[in-house]
């Protein structure tokens, strides 16, 4: 045997051995992933008592299969999947205002509440499978974009939104200041979408706004036939944002400083309680605010799953009892802002005045759930005095006003309002 010769069969080894430890190497891979199977452990496993018994055996039998089997186990993620699941199970309800909140989505909820948050400033709602805006928040990128009660929302970043929950597009959509988002808006009555650009900011939600001026002060309506012989009558504006965590002592704080501009005022003819776009928030809030203007009755009736109804009275002695007054309401109108204006119109106490309400007429009730968590879940729904039910029709205002969307200066639903507290 030459040399040559020779140094081929050793290459020839070298090679054949090459392969042979490949082969084995990835077989091995591939029976180390097959056989792969997480370690977890599993706390709390036994279900409370008092409820209905589930076999959960195909539950685990499914997240055996992906623990197992899943090709890519980077992917896998057993928080993840445990959230999804509990996600899933409160979807199977098909109800947009029960929801599971993990850890950031529930974060960001308490933030609006306490009145301060990163995003394009819109409250979000669900309607007929569709995410929509329930209303713009004042003064924010998205009002300043153009986005409108009502809005629905197709398209996030060229992602379409059918199948989204509220979690999800929360999520989406909020975001750090500075940063943009593009929404594929289908404005309420048009038939086709529009891009509209968001920069996202520092949100700062100020609960409660108000002033007394005279009619001819007021810089957003204008001199009718009605005002222009009471343009030395005053009055009153209260703009009510939301009810949050601060809402209740500001608005205490606002209201001792109107009493004392009103006093002032030879030709005080009342107050114009502004909450159009209010998504509402805190039931208790609604009772303490309608007692400003109710010296008694039950501002909201509240109904559980049975017929067991719960009335929530007036709360306290209010210092505007007897002064005239007018609530302003639009579709971005919801939830508490319903129960106060519902009950201002039930008891006579007030005209409704402007579009009709969103219609949200059920209560949640919030619950920390550990770790950062959070479960929203729909407890009762809420009755107006007169036991109307307002769940997905809105309040009817008494007098029908529409603003212009091109007319960004003049205020027509103001304007109104104050006609009607000076005639």
């Amino acid at each position: 045997m030459n040399k040559r010769t020779q140094a081929v069969r050793i290459i020839l080894l070298i090679l054949i051995s090459l392969l042979v430890g490949y082969y084995f190497g990835v077989n091995k891979v591939n029976f180390d992933w097959k056989h792969y199977t997480p370690q977890i452990s599993i706390v709390n496993k036994e279900p409370p008592t008092g409820i209905a018994i589930v076999d959960f055996s195909q539950f685990w039998t499914v997240w055996r299969r992906i623990q197992t089997g899943y090709y890519d186990k980077t992917k896998i993620d057993s928080q993840k999947m445990l959230d999804g699941a509990i996600s899933g199970m409160i979807g199977s309800l098909n109800d947009p205002y029960t929801l599971y909140l993990p850890p950031q989505q529930n974060g960001n909820f308490k933030e609006g509440l306490a009145g301060q948050f990163q995003g394009i400033g819109a409250e979000l709602g669900a309607n007929n499978k569709q995410i929509i805006i329930v209303a713009p928040l004042a003064g924010s990128p998205a009002e300043k974009a153009g986005i409108k009660p009502g809005d629905a929302i197709i398209k996030v970043d060229g992602k379409s939104t059918a199948g989204w929950d509220l979690n999800q597009a929360v999520n989406v959509i909020r975001g750090p200041k500075g940063t943009q988002v593009v929404l594929t808006i289908l404005h309420k009555g048009e038939s086709s979408t529009k891009d509209i650009t968001v920069t996202r900011d520092v949100i700062t939600v100020k609960s409660v706004e108000g002033w007394v001026k005279k009619v001819k002060d007021i810089p957003s309506i204008q001199s009718t036939d009605t005002l222009k012989n009471h343009q030395d009558d005053s009055v009153a504006y209260i703009k009510l944002s939301q009810f949050g965590d601060d809402t209740n002592k500001d608005w205490v704080g606002l209201v001792i400083k109107l009493v004392a501009d009103m006093k002032k005022e030879q030709k005080f003819k009342g107050v114009v309680l502004d909450v159009r776009n209010n998504p509402g928030g805190y039931l208790t809030d609604a009772t303490f605010i309608s007692s400003e203007f109710l010296s008694e009755g039950t501002p909201v009736v509240i109904q559980d799953s049975g017929t067991d109804k719960q009335v929530l009275t007036v709360s306290r002695k209010g210092a505007l009892l007897n002064t005239p007054l007018v609530v302003l309401i639009n579709k971005g109108s919801a939830s508490a802002s319903e129960i106060v204006s519902g009950a201002m119109q039930d008891y006579g106490r007030a005209k409704l005045i402007g579009e009709q309400s969103f219609g949200k007429g059920t209560i949640q009730q919030a619950e920390d759930l550990g770790n950062g968590a959070g479960l929203h879940v729909t407890i009762a729904k809420w009755l107006t005095p007169k036991e109307r039910w307002v769940h997905g029709t809105g309040l009817t205002p008494d007098i029908a006003v529409a603003l212009d969307a091109k007319d960004t200066v003049h205020d027509t639903q103001l304007e109104k309002s104050v006609e009607e507290l000076v005639k």
